[in-house]
């Protein structure tokens, strides 16, 4: 099982160094027919952080009650927001919207990290069975991070042809 530590360690990954290094011309460009640019894929992990700094971790501090929006519309306020500024801008904020939540979640004690919640009424996790903590949620987010990551880098670095 992952630990509180290393699983904020995980969540404050070094995307300013990972994003920096991508082509400026493909930073607008879907990264397939039908998917989001690599901006609007930072602005809406941007967003996430936003709505975990300033919902996810009061609930779990209030009442332990978690209600996330609809995902796609969600979203898309992300990528809209992506769109209105530049691309060091756009790093800039992110990176700075991620350290304030790790920063968050650093100050957090592990009981509160670790205590029982629900997301939109459920208690465990329909697809894992897991209960549902904060801890769970950031390893989920975790994940959400790894899967943009790689579809980023398998975009930027795809063969030519």
């Amino acid at each position: 099982m992952i630990k509180v530590r290393e699983a904020i360690d995980k969540y404050n990954y070094d995307w300013s160094s990972f994003l920096n290094d991508r082509i400026d011309d493909a930073w607008y460009e879907p990264i397939s027919i039908g998917k989001a640019s690599i901006a609007e894929i930072i602005g809406h992990l941007m967003n996430w952080d936003q709505y975990l700094t300033t919902n996810v971790v009061p609930a779990v501090r209030e009442d332990g009650k978690i209600v996330f929006p609809e995902f796609d519309s969600f979203n898309k306020l992300g990528y809209a927001f992506a769109k209105q500024v530049t691309k060091n801008q756009l790093i800039a904020d992110f990176v700075r919207t991620r350290k304030q939540l790790s920063a968050i979640l650093e100050e957090l004690p592990a009981e509160v990290i670790n205590r029982p919640t629900s997301a939109n009424g459920a208690s465990n996790c329909p697809h894992t069975g897991e209960p549902y903590t904060l801890l769970y949620i950031i390893k989920e987010f975790i994940e959400h991070d790894e899967h943009h990551r790689k579809q980023i880098h398998s975009f930027v670095y795809k063969p030519l042809g």
